[in-house]
């Protein structure tokens, strides 16, 4: 597999003598961190940008933009390609991205970066909206390089966020638009679609959504000489407030779940695990 290429460097210490392209197109600003501890979550949010809406026309990818969370934090490190397809862009769907075959004419072909991209993802968690989409047309990429090329399923575990956004808000828009306003985080930076800040727009997204920190940096250690005091107050817990249903309300329960296992036949599993006692 491909050296891991870092300002000019590959991952073995060697100075880097490959087209221009291999050093400009993959940003990764921060330390390479080859033997992460296996304890640790990665997870990657990705996209895509294609020429058009369907593999079975012939359409290919044009642009691959992915973020790393570690532990769920932001990482530095990101992969980041634009991509030569030998065919012509849809208008529709340049609209959308604004990607030209100008801009694309000096760029790499999908297999030029595949060893890297792979290497990238390798054994994490990929987080993509709208998954079906984005995974059918990489796996159409890998399939085209011959078959000891794998799916995108054989390389790493796939997360549809679309999913678990409409599963999360049901009956509501759930692009990654509407998540940003749902979640008040800035997009406005999000004129036209580009697969490399929707990649950190959706990590973001995610974290918020999981009810996790939507940092776009490692938290900061503190600085030398900083407040003991004042930096201890930070893991301080607080006693959580309990709610608890009042009578009213647990009455209406009682009612809906007895209307629930009459229409049921008597198989509410609520009120079976209240018979066997098995409920505090």
């Amino acid at each position: 597999m491909a050296d891991i290429m870092v300002d000019g460097l590959s991952d073995n210490g060697r100075i880097d003598t490959r087209p221009p392209w291999r050093v400009d197109i993959i940003r990764w600003t921060g330390t390479l961190l080859p033997n992460r501890a296996s304890n640790s979550m990665r997870q990657i949010t990705l996209d895509t940008e294609t020429t058009g809406l369907g593999t079975a026309k012939g359409h290919r990818v044009i642009e691959i933009g992915a973020r790393e969370l570690l532990d769920r934090r932001l990482t530095e490190r990101s992969f980041h390609y634009y991509l030569q397809p030998d065919r012509e862009i849809d208008a529709g769907a340049q609209a959308v991205h604004g990607i030209t075959m100008e801009f694309l004419q000096d760029k790499p072909r999908f297999a030029d970066i595949a060893a890297d991209f792979v290497a990238f993802i390798q054994g994490a968690e990929v987080l993509i909206h709208n998954a079906p989409f984005d995974c059918g047309f990489l796996d159409h990429e890998f399939g085209l390089l011959g078959p000891e090329w794998k799916r995108m399923e054989d390389y790493c575990a796939v997360t549809d966020t679309l999913a678990l956004a409409r599963a999360r808000h049901p009956a509501q828009k759930n692009n990654l638009d509407a998540l940003c306003q749902r979640y008040d985080i800035d997009n406005g930076q999000r004129d036209l679609h580009g697969a490399l800040l929707d990649a950190e727009l959706l990590a973001r997204v995610y974290l918020a959504m999981t009810g996790g920190q939507t940092s776009l940096a490692l938290e900061a250690a503190p600085r030398e000489g900083e407040d003991a005091a004042a930096s201890a107050t930070t893991g301080i817990r607080r006693p959580l407030r309990v709610i608890r249903a009042s009578p009213e309300e647990l009455a209406e329960h009682a009612g809906r779940l007895a209307a629930i296992d009459e229409a049921s036949g008597g198989k509410c599993v609520w009120k079976q695990l209240e018979a066997s006692g098995a409920l505090p």
